[in-house]
């Protein structure tokens, strides 16, 4: 892993796996406000995925659309807009806080396990909440999802987490509502199969459920929808246009950000860039690591299209890994499809050569064979399976299984938190970075915390609600990564069970 860790950080690369997400692309994805950039601004964001978009929001929210603020904002983004992890990822907000807390509770007290779980239901909650009261067109879902677990002591952990959960929380409070579905419940409610065959050469047996809140929404709809609000109260959104090195001026309190269209000089640079940090900000090499993740949109087979959209989202888990699925729901754009995505323990030396790289034109062959044959491994059948019943006769449907494959790229750090505050050492530059597959329920509350930092307001208010385990600093920075992945079920194309990758 010290290896896959040494390999240097590049910029986006050129031509990236076509995203099922941006196909096609939103009005605004090469959007350049300005012609020219500007020489001079007060706030450089490099990054235009939800991190960045939320930064820019939370700094012009109070400015009223057509008019522009007292701060001069520009946002650089490599490629297209939202391009990167965020257009790239499965589409879930899931938090599956139960699987992290009790190593969060060991690391840092049971305190801070707490705030940590919370963070992550408020931000999802958030999203959808603000999708709804902006009217942006994400197809936001929220719903219920559920574990599948093929593991014995996945399950006994799972009991153990629950129970120290709901002990440790108010009665009734939902970020601890969680409930248990026996196998004949899961087999006849959400349709999987008592047995998914073997993986490794190991039987996987079904042991149960675990259901709780989460939901569902376009990552890359919403954040496309969050910065045209932004872009409507002053924002300029500078696409194809990288920032490829930062310099500190003479100064030693302003920057230049350098591009290949120019130079930008500013007062304040943060990075919501995350897998990218370090190509950038070289400090942060083996600190911050790229790791790939791979997502599949697949069409139903017979058997699960006879049953309309499934009801909610799922992961299905085993010893060392997961894989996870998000139905698209009824009214959405490409209504019933299955975004299928992880397995990354399943490629050579589970997964080790997908670390450190930032390469998402490409897809791994042995994880696309290994996804596609999800529908088959969890819900039994001929083709793609769909009652439970392995010996079922779904058939696949006539335009073929898989509908678009791709890659994304996700960044993180060797504590297994997100890096958010004040680059340690230096003046006017920040960073919310490094969300471990998790993006999608804590980008929204990282943005809004790094927000109240550089407003002079990191006081005992905001640490009443943001963990300071999630802070950059020097010591963190020292730490050693060994491929440390979030235990959790939550939003990615990748280790954290769940469909993120912003």
């Amino acid at each position: 892993m010290d290896e896959r860790a040494k390999i240097r950080v590049t910029l986006p690369r050129e031509n990236p796996t076509p995203s099922y997400w941006q196909d096609p692309p939103d009005d605004i994805a090469d959007q350049r406000t300005t012609k020219d950039l500007p020489s001079h601004v007060d706030i450089v964001i490099i990054g235009s995925g939800i991190t960045g978009a939320a930064i820019a929001w939370n700094l012009l929210k109070d400015v009223r659309p057509g008019e522009k603020g007292s701060r001069n904002i520009v946002m650089l983004e490599a490629r297209q807009a939202c391009s990167g992890a965020t257009g790239r990822n499965g589409g879930h907000t899931k938090a599956a806080s139960y699987r992290s807390f009790l190593e969060h509770a060991s690391l840092l007290g049971t305190p801070a396990a707490v705030q940590i779980a919370r963070l992550e239901y408020d931000n999802i909650q958030a999203i959808h909440a603000f999708a709804k009261e902006h009217n942006i067109p994400c197809d936001s879902n929220p719903c219920h999802t559920i574990d599948i677990i093929y593991d014995q002591a996945q399950w006994t952990a799972a009991h153990e987490a629950v129970t120290a959960m709901k002990a440790a929380f108010p009665e009734g409070d939902p970020v601890a509502e969680y409930t248990f579905h026996s196998p004949a419940e899961v087999q006849s409610k959400f349709h999987c199969a008592l047995d998914a065959g073997t993986i490794a050469g190991e039987p996987q047996t079904l042991y149960g459920g675990v259901s709780y809140p989460a939901g569902s929404i376009s990552s890359y709809a919403f954040t496309a929808g969050l910065l045209k609000l932004c872009l409507s109260r002053g924002l300029n959104l500078q696409t194809n246009t990288p920032a490829t090195s930062l310099m500190k001026n003479r100064d030693e309190r302003t920057w230049t950000v350098r591009t290949p269209r120019g130079n930008i000089w500013t007062k304040d640079i943060i990075l919501a860039t995350n897998g990218y940090t370090a190509a950038i900000a070289p400090t942060f090499q083996g600190v911050i690591v790229p790791l790939r993740g791979q997502v599949t949109a697949q069409r139903p087979g017979s058997n699960l299209s006879e049953k309309g959209c499934l009801p909610t989202t799922y992961s299905f888990i085993y010893d060392k890994g997961y894989e996870y699925m998000i139905p698209r729901p009824k009214g959405s754009r490409n209504e019933g499809d299955l975004v299928i995505g992880g397995g990354l323990v399943r490629a050579k030396e589970e997964g080790l050569g997908e670390y450190g790289t930032t390469d998402d034109t490409t897809v791994n062959e042995e994880i696309s064979t290994y996804l596609q044959n999800t529908l088959t491994r969890y819900f039994g059948g001929g083709g793609d399976g769909g009652g439970g019943d392995r010996n079922g006769k779904g058939d696949d449907h006539p335009d073929g299984r898989i509908k678009k494959e791709w890659t994304g790229i996700m960044g993180y750090s060797p504590d297994g938190f997100p890096m958010v505050g004040a680059v340690p050492g230096e003046n006017g530059f920040w960073m919310s970075c490094s969300f471990q597959g998790h993006g999608m329920v804590l980008c929204w509350m990282c943005a809004k915390a790094l927000v109240e930092m550089m407003e002079g307001r990191d006081n005992e208010k905001l640490r009443r609600w943001f963990p300071e385990a999630f802070k950059v600093g020097f010591e963190r920075m020292r730490k050693r990564f060994q491929g440390r992945l979030h235990t959790s079920v939550a939003v990615a194309p990748g280790p954290a069970v769940g469909g993120e990758s912003e």
